[in-house]
């Protein structure tokens, strides 16, 4: 992999693109986590929906290659099997701009696996665009006109980790229920990031391996996980799970971490800011407002110099952070 150049840029606004240049030698896509409705009818919420549209404009605005969403797909217990209606109610017509028809490269959170989690792996066949061939996979890119790749590690947190409470909120994973599915996994990883020859190389996943919020850090994840990231020169890590915006980096890691979890809703807490390292909380972004919906996303763009991570509302504020210089921040 490269040593990566970044650019983190946090715009809150409807239609307000963050940069302009040529499609040839750039990878552009989205990213969305915890964006799974509700369990009664509509299936849908304001938030999913409003997110849903500001996510389609952005899309057609960058020329979105694909979708990532990080896990929460169907609150609160997932689905019953693959031909559940959530998939239609919660997915296939909320997220229905022309732009968002690729492909989705989809992961299980908690949520997802308090149901039926193989229904969604199941589903893969059954949608145009809904991917996820396995719990855990992984999928290579070549950047357009520059001969240089960009390599997804898709893997499944709770696998790892465990589920969380179901009510118990600030209680962290329980462990893994297989411990044996867990190690297999673990070696598929390692064996995945050694192996790679990819330029650039993005893992993601449900469960934060830093977090500030109600969740915060998860244990497993900052034991076994970080250590390869680092290892293996990740460029990126993405995940959900606390239901914000941040941007995290440890001054001796060359790793990004980014928490995309605001797709149902944002929640202000900073319950564990005391335990991620010193000085390498970068941005967050939490909002809550009963009179109101928030909502957030992500894109990323990509060539074979830099690396671009755009947050975006579409509340009509905005934030840009460049090179440790915040400007026009959310207030």
């Amino acid at each position: 992999m490269k040593s990566p150049v970044a650019v983190f840029l946090l715009v809150v606004a409807s239609g307000l693109p963050c940069w302009s240049r040529e499609r040839d030698g750039e990878i552009n896509f989205l990213v969305l986590g915890d964006w799974g409705g509700k369990p009664e009818s509509p299936y849908t919420t304001d938030t999913e929906r409003e997110v849903a549209d500001q996510m389609g404009t952005t899309a057609a605005e960058v020329g979105s290659l694909f979708t990532m969403a990080l896990g929460d797909n169907f609150y609160d217990l997932g689905v019953k099997d693959a031909s559940d209606p959530r998939f239609q109610n919660t997915f296939e017509n909320v997220f229905t701009a022309k732009a968002l028809q690729s492909r989705w490269y989809v992961v299980c959170g908690n949520h997802d696996h308090y149901g039926n989690a193989s229904a969604e792996v199941a589903y893969t066949k059954m949608s145009q665009r809904w991917y996820m061939p396995e719990f855990y996979y992984t999928e290579v890119f070549s950047i357009p006109g520059t001969g240089a790749n960009l390599q997804l590690v898709m893997i499944d947190t709770v696998l790892l980790a465990g589920l969380t409470h179901p009510v118990l909120r600030e209680l962290p994973p329980s462990g893994p229920a297989s411990l044996s599915r867990a190690e297999d996994q673990w070696q598929w990883i390692q064996e995945t990031l050694a192996s790679s020859t990819a330029d650039w190389i993005i893992v993601a996943g449900h469960y934060p391996v830093w977090s500030i919020a109600e969740h915060g850090p998860t244990s497993i994840l900052v034991e076994k996980l970080r250590p390869m990231l680092e290892k293996y020169n990740v460029s990126s890590y993405l995940c959900g799970h606390d239901h914000n915006l941040q941007h995290i980096r440890e001054s001796s890691s060359p790793v990004d971490y980014f928490v995309v979890g605001a797709g149902h809703l944002t929640d202000p807490s900073t319950a564990h800011e005391k335990d991620i390292p010193p000085d390498s909380l970068k941005f967050h972004y939490g909002v809550f407002d009963i009179s109101e919906s928030h909502g957030g996303f992500a894109t990323v763009g990509i060539t074979n110099k830099i690396m671009t991570t755009t947050f975006y509302d579409a509340k009509g504020k905005w934030c840009i952070y460049y090179d440790d210089i915040f400007t026009n921040c959310l207030s």
